[in-house]
């Protein structure tokens, strides 16, 4: 499952709002600096989904506040 991703790194709060089916905006406390911003988010991504991290996967928007992640359940 493919989801678009409007980040927020360097938050207060960490939190994953759901806009809608396929669109979340996923709020960290990492800043957006060496990747750390990215990984938080994909743990916060698993967490909520209840995956295993190694299940999020970063596809494009790397250096961007507009990320694409794939979130792949092995049930």
């Amino acid at each position: 499952m493919k989801i678009f991703v409007k980040a927020k790194p360097s938050a207060k709060t960490e939190s994953v709002e759901k806009v809608d089916e396929t669109h979340f905006t996923v709020s960290v406390k990492e800043p957006p600096i060496k990747g750390l911003a990215n990984a938080a988010i994909a743990k916060a991504l698993a967490k909520y989904f209840d995956v295993a991290p190694s299940s999020v996967f970063l596809v494009s928007g790397f250096s961007q506040k507009q990320k694409v992640f794939e979130i792949k359940s092995y049930s």
